[in-house]
């Protein structure tokens, strides 16, 4: 759950309904960047980036058994991030994204030198498309992470199934 612009009062009012909803589906509820409405809602864990708390402070207020992510721009970070006891890294951006505006694409290269060095499922997230998927998934990353690839393209569903049957190869 993600909400930038709200107010925490009015965001964990909404996590909370939203944890509520999700309590008996197999869907996992990951609050984003904010480790309090994270606890206050029963989520399932908190994702947090560069300028957030640290996953141990994280860890100490959320525990043991909820799950933590992190945001990582560099090798450096990632590793960081998983010494600190993350249990799964967004890094990014790969690609330049309009959504992170003056932010240095990682490229390929870098994600590649992640594999062998970090042990935790990542998922790479920033610019990826249909034209640049193949060559993001093999570079040994878990994952990807998607959002205007597919809401923005001009058929939602067959984008969202064609992006479906390259993760599952």
């Amino acid at each position: 759950m993600r909400d930038k612009q709200a107010s925490d009062e009015l965001l964990t009012i909404r996590a909370c309904a939203l944890a509520k909803t999700l309590k008996n589906t197999k869907t996992l509820f990951i609050v984003n960047n904010n480790i309090r409405v994270a606890k206050l809602s029963g989520s399932d864990g908190v994702h947090l980036g560069q300028s957030d708390a640290s996953v141990r402070q994280a860890r100490c207020v959320l525990g043991k058994n909820k799950i933590i992510g992190k945001s990582c721009g560099s090798l450096a970070q990632a590793i960081a991030a998983q010494a600190q006891g993350a249990d799964y890294l967004g890094i990014g951006p790969v690609f330049r994204s309009p959504l992170k505006p003056g932010v240095k694409a990682l490229g390929l290269n870098t994600l590649s030198r992640l594999k062998g060095r970090i042990h935790i499922p990542y998922y790479a997230i920033g610019g990826i498309n249909l034209s640049n998927v193949d060559s993001v998934l093999e570079t040994g990353a878990s994952g990807i992470a998607l959002c205007r690839a597919v809401l923005k393209a001009k058929d939602i569903k067959k984008t969202a199934v064609t992006f479906k049957l390259k993760l599952d190869k």
